[in-house]
């Protein structure tokens, strides 16, 4: 399965090395207690990445990818709705730090899976992040308008982000 290298800003790693790392979710109950503890946003979102293990870790919202994961490449990251008994109602690959490919689903599904949270059968919002070839930067790219936001070249229709197989 392919790992995904944090791509964003050296400042944002840098500033994450201090905060904490994603609290590990290996069953509902795990999550109920969670969100429980964490006060967390009425809405139940949250940010999340499924560790080169497999294993499903979570941290409040506004949470960094990256210190979330403690800096290390992940097979999956985004944001993920709980609701107060422990299952999914929303699930993306939304994460600009890391920037996955639309793939990662099945990485996502397994970890949710094998914590026994009930889930959608996909991701509720597809994010497609493509890299410029012309000058580097990272874009989301919003209906279908394959164009860098920076420099206005032309991006790929695949991801085109470095992995590495896990």
């Amino acid at each position: 399965m392919p790992t995904f290298s944090y791509v964003g800003p050296e400042e944002i790693r840098n500033r994450s090395r201090t905060a904490p790392r994603g609290a590990p979710i290996r069953s509902r109950p795990e999550i109920v207690e969670w969100l429980r503890a964490q006060d967390a946003d009425e809405d139940g979102w949250a940010t999340y990445v499924v560790n080169v293990q497999g294993m499903l870790l979570v941290a409040p919202r506004r949470s960094e990818h990256v210190a979330c994961a403690g800096g290390e490449a992940v097979l999956a990251a985004g944001e993920v709705r709980f609701e107060s008994d422990g299952s999914v109602s929303a699930v993306t690959n939304n994460s600009t730090g890391y920037c996955p490919a639309e793939t990662c689903w099945l990485a996502v599904s397994r970890a949710l899976d094998a914590a026994d949270l009930p889930r959608p059968q996909a991701f509720t919002f597809v994010a497609v992040f493509r890299r410029c070839p012309n000058c580097g930067e990272r874009n989301l790219v919003k209906e279908d308008w394959f164009a860098c936001a920076m420099c206005d070249a032309d991006l790929p229709p695949e991801w085109n982000f470095q992995t590495e197989d896990a």
